[in-house]
């Protein structure tokens, strides 16, 4: 079993940054992909991006548009650890913030289904 734990959330004005941290441990061999998603009160859970873990395709990444250009993903692969830098922070990135980790195919990448481990949450705010 793979366990996840996130870290690193807090409060930031608007146009500020925030680093999260989440690291693996437990049966981590398994993992294609670690992913990141967020959820605001009131709505669905929605991917924000993933890096891949293994294979031909090791170290890509991938961003929602709403986030492409200021956020990014980053792994340390020794430590099981990866990062998402938030930069140009607006109100409406406010959300928990879940680190997931999974096997998806290209399709479901994107997908909750992709993903079979998730972390507890950190949770996100930003001020107006």
């Amino acid at each position: 079993q793979v366990q996840l734990l996130e870290s690193g959330g807090g409060l930031v004005e608007t146009g500020g940054s925030l680093r999260l941290s989440c690291a693996a441990s437990g049966s981590t061999g398994g993992i294609h992909a670690l992913g990141w998603f967020r959820q605001a009160s009131g709505n669905e859970r929605e991917w924000v991006g993933s890096i891949r873990w293994s294979g031909g395709s090791y170290g890509n990444t991938y961003y929602a548009d709403s986030v492409k250009g200021r956020f990014s993903i980053s792994r340390d692969r020794a430590r099981s650890v990866i990062s998402l830098e938030m930069n140009n922070l607006k109100p409406e990135d406010t959300a928990v913030y879940y680190c997931a980790a999974g096997r998806p195919i290209q399709s479901t990448i994107a997908t909750m289904r992709g993903y079979s481990t998730w972390g507890q949450g950190t949770q996100v705010t930003v001020s107006s």
